[in-house]
C-alpha cells in the first residue's frame, strides 16, 4: 500500500507546509507516502493510479472522524490498495473529477486556507497508521 496527497495549486505559506511535510515523514514511516502538487489538465493521475481508491477533500463531502478516516486506510492494507487524496485549488475539483471519485470527504464544514487543509490532511494520515497501529500518539 502506497498512500499519495496531491494538490492543487502553489504552496504559499512556508509554515503550514513544512508542517504538512513533517506528517508526511512520519507516515512514511508506516508505508510510502508523499505530497506533490498537481495541474488539472497535466498528466493523469487516474491512470496513474488505476486500482488506488481516490479520496477527494470536498466541502459537500462525507465528515469523518478519525477513527472513520483510520478505517479507510485499514481496509486499504486488507485489499492491498493504494490510497490517493486530492486537495482541490481556490475552484474546487474539476466536475468530472468529483464523479469519478470512489468518496468525497469534508475536512470541516468550515473554511480554510488549502496549505492549512494540506497540513490537516497529513496529521489525519499519519493519525490513522497510529491508531492503527496502537501507537500512543493519537491520545
Amino acid at each position: 500500500m502506497k498512500v499519495f496527497l496531491y494538490y492543487i495549486g502553489k504552496p504559499k505559506d512556508p509554515h503550514a507546509n513544512a508542517m504538512a511535510e513533517d506528517y508526511i515523514r512520519r507516515a512514511d514511516r508506516y508505508c510510502t507516502s508523499s505530497m506533490q502538487e498537481i495541474r488539472p489538465g497535466r498528466g493523469d493521475f487516474w491512470t496513474k493510479h488505476p486500482t488506488a481508491k481516490k479520496i477527494l477533500l470536498d466541502p459537500a463531502g462525507k465528515p469523518l472522524d478519525s477513527g472513520a478516516f483510520a478505517e479507510i486506510f485499514s481496509k486499504a492494507e486488507m485489499y492491498g490498495h493504494d490510497l490517493v487524496f486530492v486537495i482541490g485549488g481556490h475552484d474546487g475539483h474539476p466536475d468530472e473529477w468529483r464523479q469519478r471519485a470512489d468518496l468525497l470527504v469534508s475536512l470541516s464544514a468550515m473554511t480554510m486556507p488549502h496549505e492549512l487543509a494540506r497540513a490537516v490532511l497529513a496529521e489525519q494520515i499519519y493519525r490513522a497508521f497510529t491508531i492503527l497501529r496502537g501507537h500512543p500518539y493519537p491520545r
